[in-house]
């Protein structure tokens, strides 16, 4: 059901320039309210934004009713959580804009954040993709991500994650693709390869479409002077069994899907070496695996991409299936796809301990 807040006619924002911002939300009323509020700072662009809630039980919807906004705003309710991807593809469906942002409803814009996102498609019609600067909210010192990095055997990391900000990304560069949390695409890009793929539901979803993007000839800018400020992990939390299922399952199911034939027969060898760097970081309590404390937590974590693994089995027939209806999509050959995935490779070593951990307590 799509639901206009009744200050504002029901005709969608449409047009040469215009933006729709897809905010999609579950039960987090105050970060929601939060986000929508730093929308209303200048931003430089015409934009409206298409809130799309999975069935919040906590008043989320309400309280956006509740409140005018100096921008229009589209409400679309689902019954129940469809995920981040089948709800980001609802916003996208919706959109007659020309550019679709997404802000994670977790996250906070800066003034003008629309605006230095929208001038990375004036660099020409390949691009289809814009990257913001993304910091940590509690410490905006730290860098949470700004584009992506990834590992041969599909696992990637935001690019700078746990830097302290000291400008060292602050010009604008082509990246590898930008994370979902705050980030825009060029509808046409969109309607050309397709939206999320919502058999991932949440997680690695992101790093899938921006890859498929690529290997169709797409390009990606980061936009270091669009900033947001991002509560990380407030939907399962970064230390979530759940969130490492989805994001184990995610790794395989998007090699699968876009990685050249001798990337992926190659991929189990790659993520041996990634499992070993992994187990050496938990030794030494180092990485994303020094949020599972106890060794009973880390092998809850073992446990869980063990898991993610499994499930993701039944499902690669499927995504195989895929994978051959994109092939005609192609521009970049399977050699050109090593080569950017080369580029843009973590080292292993900053893979597994690197972390962006939260501020230290007084």
């Amino acid at each position: 059901m799509i639901q206009h807040l009744p200050d504002f006619a029901p005709d969608s924002l449409q047009g040469p320039g215009t933006v729709s911002v897809a905010v999609v939300n579950w039960n987090r009323r105050d970060l929601l309210l939060a986000c929508l509020r730093s929308l209303a700072a200048p931003q430089g662009v015409p934009f409206e934004v298409i809130l799309v809630d999975n069935g919040s039980r906590d008043g989320s919807v309400e309280a956006v009713l509740a409140q005018s906004w100096p921008f229009p705003v589209r409400i679309i309710r689902n019954a129940d959580n469809r995920g981040f991807c089948a709800a980001n593809n609802q916003a996208i469906a919706a959109s007659q804009a020309e550019f679709v942002a997404l802000l994670n409803n977790d996250a906070e814009a800066e003034p003008l954040f629309l605006h230095h996102l929208r001038r990375a498609f004036e660099r020409g019609p390949e691009v289809g993709m814009a990257a913001a600067k993304i910091l940590v909210w509690e410490d905006p010192r730290l860098i949470d991500k700004v584009g992506h990095l990834i590992w041969p055997d599909g696992q990637n990391r935001g690019r700078g994650a746990g830097e302290i900000d000291r400008g060292q990304y602050d010009q604008e560069q082509e990246a590898l693709w930008p994370d979902g949390c705050a980030c825009m695409y060029r509808r046409s890009m969109l309607a050309q390869i397709g939206g999320f793929d919502e058999d991932l539901f949440a997680y690695g979803d992101d790093a899938e479409l921006g890859l498929r993007a690529r290997i169709a000839g797409w390009t990606c800018w980061l936009m270091p002077q669009a900033v947001v400020r991002h509560h990380r992990g407030s939907t399962l939390g970064l230390a979530s069994s759940a969130r490492l299922r989805l994001i184990e399952r995610n790794r395989v199911l998007l090699a699968v899907k876009l990685f050249p034939g001798t990337l992926l027969w190659l991929n189990g060898v790659y993520h041996l070496a990634r499992l070993a760097a992994g187990a050496k970081a938990a030794l030494l309590n180092r990485g994303e695996i020094s949020r599972f404390s106890s060794p009973t937590d880390k092998l809850r974590a073992a446990l869980a991409i063990l898991q993610g693994q499994l499930q993701a089995l039944p499902m690669i027939p499927r995504t195989w299936r895929k994978r051959r209806q994109f092939r005609p999509l192609h521009k970049l050959s399977g050699r050109q796809i090593r080569q950017l995935l080369k580029q843009y490779r973590i080292p292993l070593r900053q893979l597994s301990e690197q972390a962006v951990l939260p501020p230290p307590t007084a």
